[in-house]
């Protein structure tokens, strides 16, 4: 018996739509095996984008289980600041503890705003920290005295990612900086805070305005500028000399921290530990 030829496989298949009365064809679409599997992963992927760009840049995020909103974020910023007034007052009680005790030795009590300043209870007389921090200090205070003397000293020209700034206030970063729409940092504060200057440097503007409220801006060495917006009350005038960690104004809910560098405004997050 012969053997049958076996029939060619076809290669262009048609998709049609045709009258069923008619049998007029009104609709055909020819392609081959690659074509459809082309199109078919192409409509995928289109499907794929639309739905995840949808659900990214819509409210409908939100309903991601575990996806932060505003309300978790602004939560996570209270209890941040009820963590720092907490730690506040333990440090407080700490202090009492060790001015009665002190006390009760007959030695003199340490100065509860002073040791505040300085670091809390860090700053203990017996801590090693508080022998460091003395040490820095008398540093400081040696290197400003210096400036005065008949016999020239160079003036320091660090780059400003080799300086030590001091944090300007206990808080939470609320908004980043942006160089174009948000020149400087958001950051949110307990009620009442210390806002301290973050160098040495001299006070050279103070003042207010409905905008930004109780303002002051102090001058650095090595082109250098902090300037501190939004506080509720200054404690230092034009013209004061103030050195690092140095308190110079009362913060409200939110500080306005600006920090500048030979003319043009940096992202302080990039030198300062918040």
């Amino acid at each position: 018996m012969a053997r049958k030829n076996k029939e060619p496989r076809p290669e262009i298949y048609r998709l049609s739509l045709t009258d069923d009365k008619t049998h007029r064809q009104l609709w055909a679409f020819r392609f081959t095996r690659l074509s459809f599997l082309v199109t078919v992963v192409t409509i995928l992927f289109a499907l794929s984008a639309i739905i995840v760009s949808f659900i990214s840049f819509t409210p409908l995020k939100t309903l991601l289980r575990g996806y932060p909103d505003a309300n978790t974020r602004q939560e996570a910023i209270r209890n941040a600041i009820r963590i720092d007034s907490l730690e506040d007052v333990l440090n407080r009680w700490d202090i009492y503890a060790e001015n009665l005790a002190r006390v009760v030795d007959g030695k003199e009590p340490l100065k509860m705003d002073s040791v505040l300043r300085a670091g809390g209870t860090a700053a203990i007389p017996g801590n090693e920290s508080y022998l460091a921090r003395r040490d820095s200090l008398l540093r400081a205070k040696v290197q400003e005295e210096s400036h005065f003397q008949i016999t020239g000293v160079q003036e320091r020209n660090l780059p400003i990612e080799g300086m030590h700034f001091f944090v300007p206030a206990k808080g939470v970063v609320s908004e980043k900086f942006d160089r174009i729409s948000h020149p400087w940092l958001d950051i949110t504060t307990p009620e009442g805070s210390m806002v301290s200057s973050v160098l040495d440097g001299t006070v050279v503007f103070t003042g207010w305005d409905e905008r930004d409220g109780y303002l002051i801006e102090i001058q650095h060495s090595d082109d250098i500028i902090s300037i501190y917006r939004l506080n509720r009350k200054l404690l230092k005038s034009t013209g004061d000399r103030v050195l690092s960690g140095t308190p110079v104004a009362i913060a409200g809910n939110l500080l306005k921290f600006e920090l500048w560098y030979k003319g043009e405004a940096v992202d302080p997050s990039k030198y300062i530990h918040f």
